[in-house]
């Protein structure tokens, strides 16, 4: 069991529990890993997506727990079923096998230090595609420096700017600071983005979903990242919002049309080179994955 759960400091709200011991902190999880789907996955960034599919590995739980998740049902770590080490491994050259452009490890910002053996022991064996690290940004340098070597592509979120917004939804008010610092440790990384036959093999894409009613703030979230990192990173702007039920406005509707385009057009203004935009249909039910723990 790695060391890193027996006094759980992974990501930034410092729980400092005792995992191995059962005992729970902010992402609800022991330090056993818990999964709720593992397989193939078409809706990604094209980079990432291919044409083949991502290899996605849903894991329960998550320490930022954003009011408005549209995978609430497993960040809440209501569906789960344990995985050891040995099958993750397992699982990740299965989906080598079935085609997959790379292995996408989604929310795994609780489950770093078991990323990091399951990868090993994979490689060990004869994996070979690109590791995608699909993080909300709540993760400390720390975590994501014992990561080096392991991760070859970063997907980080940008998902707050102001600190009163990130407490407000979150309940996270040092976000901002927290979510900076850490793409800066993953740029750092993977410094120089690769992508060859259309599937990124190194490197960071930076992603901001626009919440309805949040423009301005989106516009100061991307300012931030691309006066920190230029075109070194990619940027994904993400329209696909789609609000649960009993949300209170604005975050009850989807993003209109006029809120994304002028998030696009500040990007390109900006001079944003690298980066990825979605189509109004981005926002549906059907996007979402069924977490059948299959």
């Amino acid at each position: 069991m790695p060391r890193e759960y027996k006094k759980c400091y992974l990501c930034a709200r410092g729980c400092g529990v005792d995992r191995e011991a059962g005992q729970i902190g902010a992402c609800r999880m022991p330090s056993d890993v818990f999964v709720s789907r593992i397989g193939l996955h078409a809706w990604e960034e094209p980079v990432i997506s291919g044409t083949r599919g991502s290899g996605t590995v849903f894991f329960s739980g998550c320490s930022l727990g954003c009011s408005f998740c549209q995978n609430r049902e497993i960040s809440r770590g209501a569906v789960g079923r344990r995985i050891g080490i040995e099958e993750l491994s397992q699982r990740m050259l299965e989906l080598e096998h079935l085609g997959a452009h790379n292995i996408n490890f989604v929310t795994p910002t609780h489950y770093s230090p078991s990323v990091r053996e399951a990868v090993e022991l994979a490689r060990g064996r004869g994996l070979s595609v690109p590791i995608v690290y699909n993080t909300g940004s709540y993760d400390t340098v720390e975590a994501l420096r014992a990561l080096d070597g392991t991760v070859d592509v970063y997907l980080p979120d940008m998902k707050y700017y102001r600190s009163e917004t990130a407490k407000r939804l979150a309940g996270a008010e040092n976000y901002p600071t927290v979510a900076l610092a850490a793409i800066a440790e993953m740029v750092r990384q993977q410094p120089t983005p690769a992508v060859h036959d259309g599937i990124m093999e190194k490197g960071v894409i930076v992603r901001f979903l626009l919440l309805p009613g949040h423009v301005a703030e989106a516009k100061l979230a991307l300012r931030s990242v691309y006066n920190a990192f230029g075109n070194n990173v990619y940027y994904s702007l993400m329209s696909q919002y789609t609000p649960l039920s009993g949300m209170a406005p604005p975050l009850d509707r989807r993003v209109t049309r006029a809120e994304y385009l002028e998030l696009v057009e500040y990007a390109d203004r900006i001079g944003v080179e690298n980066g990825f935009t979605q189509g109004e249909d981005a926002a549906a039910e059907a996007y979402i994955p069924e977490f059948d723990l299959k």
